[in-house]
């Protein structure tokens, strides 16, 4: 499907009510490591567009330095879940950090998020980093039956 209208109430559903998301990356022997984080999602414009507030970790930056797609799957008891593929790009703009700090206050969607006040000082803290995700494919599957509906970028 082409309109991600058609799967953004299951993808806020589940992505709040799960919260954590395994993020998956990989180095430059094609090798996977996964980590456990919190990523937030809005709609701009039609589309899905996250955003994770993160320190800049070696290991984190030479594996999107390599390679910047990375996948997050999110999954609840009873099998309902959300994978998405995105390319991760950094965006540490004090701008971009202000807009951030506030949608992981709001929760975005609602239930996913925090106050990152517990993590950094302000949006201002050098030690706060923000990696843009730009999906480029959604999959929301409903664990009783195991439908599964996927969104592409057109």
């Amino acid at each position: 499907m082409t309109s991600f209208a058609e799967i953004e109430a299951e993808f806020n559903a589940i992505v709040g009510a799960t919260v954590y998301a395994t993020m998956v990356t990989v180095d430059a022997r094609n090798r996977p490591r996964t980590r456990v984080l919190i990523p937030i999602w809005e709609n701009v414009d039609g589309r899905p567009l996250g955003w994770l507030a993160t320190y800049r970790t070696p290991v984190k930056v030479a594996h999107l330095a390599g390679n910047p797609h990375t996948s997050f799957s999110y999954w609840r008891p009873g099998n309902n879940s959300v994978a998405v593929d995105a390319v991760a790009s950094w965006a540490d703009g004090l701008d971009v950090r202000r807009r951030v700090w506030d949608l992981y206050r709001a929760t975005s969607p609602r239930g996913a998020g925090y106050d990152l006040g517990g993590f950094w000082h302000s949006p201002a803290d050098p030690k706060l980093h923000v990696l843009r995700l730009d999906p480029f494919r959604v999959q929301v599957i409903r664990g009783m039956d195991l439908r599964s509906r996927i969104w592409t970028a057109g």
